[in-house]
């Protein structure tokens, strides 16, 4: 039985998560917060990418306050920068830890084979797994369960070249899906038609993604001192 006190704060739930490794911001994190907090009781939300939980876990959290549930999916597939079964028993072990394992769901699959034996409404869909255009496209389609007006999030939006090519050649022309904000390159969506100063505003944000590329190709050519020209600090890709 889990000893973890209850989180009633999303301060509370940043400091749990704040340690463990990942590429989710203290602001991304309170973005997936309050979506969560939105819902209504018996919601479901589907976390489509969660590595060792530090974003599950806010999920989490925040669905123990409305009373909603968190179906995490991931493959935990080997390899350098994944980590396979050992990142799989890291996540165990954290959600444990964070006293979660009665609200979150783990499905240890491939988002894209799982999605076609779905058969669940979803309330919340976050997706962060794998950045490729086709795995994102492809991932774009659970929103089939959503309602209308239900929320997508998706990481790494304006920092990913498959992810931003997806939500340009995806979601502009869409008629289903809204560009709301985003927190970094975290960016909120909806499932409503979008009007023109809709897709006007998601246009907006592709300097800030070209500039992400750019500071990725410095830090790979080690010019982190340009990269700081630019408002990046650090040795990992801006997220």
């Amino acid at each position: 039985m889990s000893t973890a006190i209850p989180v009633s704060s999303f301060d509370e739930a940043w400091a749990q998560v704040e340690a463990i490794p990942g590429w989710l911001s203290r602001d991304q994190a309170e973005m997936l917060w309050d979506a969560v907090l939105r819902l209504r009781r018996g919601a479901r939300v589907v976390e489509i990418g969660s590595h060792q939980g530090r974003s599950t876990i806010v999920l989490g959290h925040a669905a123990r306050r409305v009373g909603a549930r968190v179906t995490a999916v991931d493959p935990f597939v080997d390899g350098r920068l994944f980590g396979g079964q050992s990142t799989r028993v890291t996540f165990d072990k954290h959600i444990a830890a964070a006293g979660l394992a009665d609200i979150v769901d783990l499905e240890a699959e491939f988002s894209t084979v799982l999605r076609c034996r779905w058969d669940r409404p979803v309330d919340l869909l976050y997706i962060d797994g794998k950045h490729d255009y086709w795995t994102f496209a492809d991932d774009l389609r659970w929103s089939a369960w959503q309602p209308p007006g239900g929320e997508i999030l998706v990481h790494d939006c304006y920092s990913s070249i498959g992810v931003t090519s997806g939500v340009l050649f995806k979601v502009l022309p869409s008629r289903r899906h809204t560009y709301l904000d985003r927190a970094g390159s975290l960016a909120r969506f909806a499932l409503r038609t979008p009007s023109w100063p809709d897709r006007a505003r998601l246009l907006r944000q592709l300097p800030w993604f070209v500039r992400n590329v750019l500071i990725k190709v410095l830090l790979r050519l080690r010019l982190g001192r340009l990269a700081g020209a630019l408002g990046h600090h650090g040795p990992y890709d801006p997220f």
